[in-house]
């Protein structure tokens, strides 16, 4: 975690240096551990944290917002952890927390991984409200939550002008649908999506495929990073991280919002 919070501090300088008014960090910025075991044991609260609390003096240092995705306990305490997104604000005090809906249970034996975040991740039960920001209302969600429309079309009714999808997708389900379903949820929101994706390999069972990307309210690609399949696979595990550097106009959604209405049937489909 220590080399982690090293590396997000290295983005921090960069977001600075580039005039940057907010910092976005993927799913798991903390760590992402070799087994469920490993993973509670590594859970800190975030008042203890060494990573969140080297975010927070970061933020206040810089005067910059930071959005990232972290582990946090379960309160109670259990034998299952929170995998959230948290808002970190100029302060560097947490100003907005939501906790991930859809837990990523997946089985693509024998071609590819298993792996079953249920194990050792409690599934939040709420939508959160967007968050009012310097960029726009901002709506959070987290990675496979990607997969289902429906938490995306909450936030637009709720005001979201952008919806959040820090990541870290898988290799094989990255390169069938990661970019798809992020252009498919920007088209059918209207709104700006912003996706920061973790990149290569983190330990010998998991690899993360990359490829953050924005994208805009009528679903073009403003900007994006490598995937793992463009690294050298000699520098996957040694390499700078890297940001992408986006402008995000809050007109946009205004324009296309009413250059194509959409105007729901909610008598005919309520439950939407």
């Amino acid at each position: 975690m220590a080399h982690n919070l090293a590396q997000c501090q290295k983005l921090v300088k960069k977001a600075v240096d580039a005039g940057a008014k907010a910092l976005f960090l993927p799913e798991a910025s903390d760590y992402i551990a070799s087994s469920a075991t490993e993973s509670v044991g590594l859970c800190q609260d975030v008042s203890k944290s060494l990573f969140v609390r080297g975010l927070q003096q970061a933020a206040r240092d810089n005067s910059l917002l930071i959005n990232v995705g972290i582990h946090e306990p379960t309160d109670p305490p259990s034998d299952r952890i929170k995998n959230t997104l948290i808002w970190i604000d100029k302060e560097g005090e947490i100003a907005h927390r939501y906790q991930k809906l859809h837990v990523f249970d997946i089985d693509l034996r024998p071609n590819g991984p298993r792996l079953k975040e249920s194990d050792s991740v409690q599934p939040g039960n709420e939508i959160v409200p967007p968050y009012p920001t310097v960029l726009g209302k901002l709506g959070s969600l987290i990675c496979f939550d990607l997969r289902f429309p429906e938490p995306a079309l909450r936030l637009r009714r709720q005001g979201a002008e952008a919806l959040l999808y820090p990541s870290a997708f898988t290799v094989p389900t990255g390169k069938l649908h990661w970019e798809i379903l992020l252009r498919s949820r920007a088209i059918e929101t209207q709104s700006w999506v912003i996706a920061a994706a973790q990149c290569g390999r983190h330990n010998e069972k998991r690899v993360s495929y990359g490829d953050s990307i924005v994208i805009s309210p009528n679903g073009h690609i403003v900007g994006r990073l490598d995937h793992v399949e463009d690294l050298d696979k000699e520098k996957v595990d040694t390499r700078e991280p890297d940001m992408l550097t986006v402008d995000i106009d809050s007109k946009a959604v205004d324009e296309v919002r009413r250059g194509i209405p959409l105007l729901r049937r909610t008598d005919v489909y309520p439950e939407i």
